[in-house]
């Protein structure tokens, strides 16, 4: 299983959201290279990269950050936020970001969605944000009114090769992650699978492993020292 540090940036800095919610938003880096670059030197061989801005309002908008992050690290980048577009798509592919994440674009656009899929294979990925079990869009300032556990068959029959699920509830609380959720969702489904969202132990890290996941994202846990980076990619790799 990989391990997936998070970077979030906002204005340019890294920041964590509680919740998703924007106006509960700590700041822990005005350089979020800088962190990239820390992510690496613990062992980790990938990272996980929103543009909150661009998730927000439609549209990338820290694409040179994200274009640093990749040239300056040579961690395997996977980024989303904002991502609308083919050109959206091709620019960060062009920069060597392994695998673009369509969020609220996979919800609202299923034609768009299947032209990616058909045009760019395994490059892209899909993300479900699950809220009060709907699926959230927009930076999860809103729910789109569909089931989260159907739309990720759905996901699965329109032949995107892998999901992120993220449970809000659990985001940015340190209170540990939805273990029965990804249970659930790796007997549903056949697809690779990373876990999001309140992941906070290395036993947690083990049991997500054990379960067939195929990467865990670490985004609070690691910026309030709840967690080892070091430790939790050596678990990860049993």
């Amino acid at each position: 299983m990989t391990i997936y540090p998070a970077i979030d940036i906002f204005e340019g800095k890294a920041v964590r959201l509680t919740r998703g919610d924007y106006e509960r938003m700590t700041v822990y880096s005005d350089d979020p290279v800088a962190v990239a670059r820390s992510f690496t030197e613990a062992g980790a061989t990938a990272a996980h990269v929103v543009d909150l801005e661009g998730a927000r309002d439609g549209s990338p908008a820290n694409f040179g950050i994200i274009r640093r992050i990749v040239a300056e690290t040579g961690l395997e980048v996977q980024t989303g936020g904002g991502i609308r577009t083919a050109g959206d798509v091709a620019g960060y592919l062009d920069i060597g970001v392994r695998r673009v994440i369509l969020g609220t674009a996979a919800v609202s656009d299923k034609a768009f969605l299947s032209e990616m899929i058909r045009e760019r294979g395994g490059a892209i990925a899909v993300s479900a944000d699950i809220k009060d079990g709907f699926v959230a869009i927009k930076g999860w300032t809103e729910l789109s009114g569909m089931d989260a556990r159907a739309f990720c068959r759905e996901i699965e029959d329109a032949g995107v090769q892998t999901l992120i699920c993220t449970d809000i509830s659990k985001d940015g609380l340190l209170g540990g992650a939805n273990i029965e959720l990804y249970e659930e969702l790796r007997r549903l489904l056949s697809i690779k699978l990373i876990a999001s969202g309140g992941i906070t132990t290395i036993d947690e890290i083990k049991t997500l492993a054990a379960l067939g996941m195929d990467g865990a994202i670490l985004g609070k846990a690691l910026y309030a020292g709840a967690i080892s980076l070091e430790e939790a990619v050596n678990a990860a790799a049993g």
